[in-house]
């Protein structure tokens, strides 16, 4: 009986095996067969190509990518360059200006638009209107308006106001405020829309409660409210910050990384290298700092967000 017992178990274990396996590799089979593509995809083409970049960023590739070796000298030159640095500090600075103007105007209309306002949707969507434009026609429309000559500054000077001053985008020292208002102006609409929804997923007993207790409001939005909407601000950071490391097209459009190089950044800097100098390796060792710059940022959050979640 002992020796069938045994026998017995033996068989359950092995019928048990191959049930395991079934379950870990047929599950949803139908779904892992389609994303084959996608995931081809990106071992192929995202990390294939970012092998690429950064491999030959370390050579003297000029008009054509080539083996010949150079170590760090394309670094080296990088960061010698005054219009790279120049761009970097752009960039930042744009950067900084641009997630926390963006969150902040977003969060406040989408705390206005929650008050049951009348003719909610049609406000709602012409401030979503200009998230539906490319960054090039926002920029070429914004550079009308500060166009010194035929844009505002112009109509106000032939309407009288001789002393009126709006020369923005001509002026170094003002130039990247006047990206900054062409940004915000496409990207403020769309976080609007992140935030209402975030507020309308708050439990209507929350605010009930806190009047009870005699909360203030304001101190119920930041205490109560803004801690609650944490997987709609982490998606907001992450989809303005994506728009401001790629940050391209709105620059070419409204000022060309002009006047001279006072906005210039890192991605005109290595769009202009590739392909109208000519200096591939210079490019790629740009592109290559520009990933570097996004892994020392999204690694740590991302283990904070995922793996340190995962062990409490």
């Amino acid at each position: 009986m002992a020796d069938t017992a045994v026998h017995t178990g033996e068989g359950a274990q092995q019928v048990a095996r191959p049930s395991l396996l079934n379950r870990i590799f047929l599950h949803n089979l139908s779904g892992k067969i389609a994303a084959i593509p996608m995931m081809a995809t990106v071992l192929i083409v995202f990390i294939g190509c970012t092998i690429w970049t950064i491999y030959f960023s370390f050579t003297n590739s000029r008009l054509l990518p080539t083996g010949s070796f150079v170590g760090f000298d394309q670094y080296e030159r990088l960061f010698s360059t005054s219009r790279w640095n120049v761009s970097v500090t752009n960039l930042v600075t744009y950067g900084v200006f641009s997630l926390v103007f963006t969150l902040g105007f977003g969060f406040l209309l989408a705390v206005l638009m929650d008050q049951k306002i009348r003719f909610e949707s049609a406000f709602r969507t012409i401030m979503l209107y200009p998230f539906a434009l490319s960054f090039i026609v926002t920029g070429l429309v914004w550079q009308w308006i500060m166009n010194p000559t035929l844009g505002l500054q112009g109509t106000m000077r032939n309407l009288g106001w001789e002393s009126f001053t709006f020369d923005w985008i001509a002026n170094p020292r003002m130039v990247l405020f006047a990206l900054l208002i062409a940004g915000l102006w496409q990207g403020v609409g769309f976080c609007m829309v992140l935030m209402l929804a975030g507020l309308r997923g708050v439990d209507e007993e929350i605010w009930k409660a806190a009047r009870v207790d005699g909360i203030p409001t304001w101190r119920t939005y930041i205490s109560v409210v803004l801690p609650m909407m944490r997987g709609v601000l982490v998606t907001a950071v992450v989809l303005i910050g994506s728009g401001i490391v790629r940050l391209y097209d709105l620059v070419v459009a409204l000022t060309n990384g002009g006047p001279g190089i006072s906005s210039e950044v890192p991605a005109k800097y290595v769009y202009n290298y590739m392909f109208s100098a000519g200096n591939i390796g210079q490019g790629l060792a740009a592109a290559t700092m520009m990933l570097l710059t996004v892994l020392i940022i999204m690694v740590p959050w991302a283990y904070l967000e995922f793996g340190g979640r995962g062990r409490r």
